[in-house]
């Protein structure tokens, strides 16, 4: 699973927009698309007005073929607060398999600067480590996510740039406004006038100490992502994303189903959940941890 987390980082950057306050939490679910065939199932719970801030809770697993070949699962999870239209994450968890390999990353903000409580396995036999001036002032692609989308609901613009820490890496993002677009219904999914989003992902450390791995990472990524409104009371979401990968090529993410989902207050997090991953991060969609 080396070869795909950059690009699933990149998935995991374009899940939702800013609700409006009084907005309530929905699961949002997602298929997601290599050559004519279902390889991932995504499922994400977006609660963004909650009087407390904002909740993420996304689970992925593979399906089809890719299931058979490679076992893997994932639940990603992020809780923080709103300072007008900043994001202030406070924990950000993801818990996952691949391939009999237990992952998990555990970052905490108690300064308003990340750090890692839990690192799973630790990066020292995979990657550089990421300097810590570098990890200063970054924030969770989740809510460097919720962020943007708070501008996008506001502005109707997704320009925007990101540096965004996830304990073993550091990426930066840039996304840009691409017009509107009328997307035709197909696979079940969401059709309709959605504003399209151009983004571009470039990991600057944290890389594999395999050198000649390391150069591939270091190319940008880029990739599409349309966001709509899909039910009345519901903020702008993903309907549909479109990114290279290095595993199954260019795939697209449809979004195929929308329902409500009660507002809790406990917060399931990936170390209480990564049993229940096969049922549904972000991601949204999530990369390998």
């Amino acid at each position: 699973m080396q070869s795909h987390r950059a690009s699933l980082s990149a998935l995991a950057l374009l899940p939702l927009l800013a609700a409006p306050a009084a907005a309530e939490p929905f699961r949002a679910t997602y298929n997601v698309v290599a050559a004519g065939m279902t390889v991932m199932e995504i499922e994400t719970v977006f609660d963004l007005a909650a009087p407390a801030g904002y909740r993420i809770h996304m689970s992925t697993r593979l399906r089809g073929l890719a299931g058979f070949l490679i076992s893997g699962q994932q639940v990603t999870a992020v809780r923080g607060a709103w300072a007008g239209t900043q994001a202030r994450p406070a924990r950000y968890e993801t818990d996952g398999v691949w391939r009999g390999e237990t992952r998990r990353i555990l970052l905490e903000y108690p300064a308003g600067e990340p750090e890692v409580r839990t690192l799973i396995p630790p990066n020292d036999a995979e990657r550089e480590p990421v300097p810590p001036d570098m990890a200063r002032g970054t924030m969770d692609s989740l809510s460097a996510l919720a962020q943007l989308s708070r501008a996008v609901g506001a502005t109707q613009s997704c320009d925007a740039t990101a540096g965004v820490y996830d304990g073993r890496r550091r990426t930066d993002f840039v996304a840009r406004t691409n017009g509107w677009e009328r997307l035709p219904a197909g696979r079940e999914s969401w059709a309709g006038d959605a504003i399209r989003c151009e983004f571009q992902g470039r990991q600057v450390a944290g890389f594999l100490l395999d050198q000649d791995r390391a150069a591939e990472w270091r190319r940008p990524q880029e990739g599409t992502a349309w966001l709509a409104s899909v039910r009345p009371g519901t903020p702008p979401v993903p309907v549909r994303l479109e990114i290279p990968t290095r595993m199954f090529g260019r795939i697209t993410a449809y979004l195929v189903s929308v329902a409500p989902e009660p507002r809790n207050t406990e917060v399931t997090t990936p170390s209480r959940s990564a049993g229940l991953a096969a049922t549904g991060a972000s991601p949204a969609i999530a990369a390998r941890p």
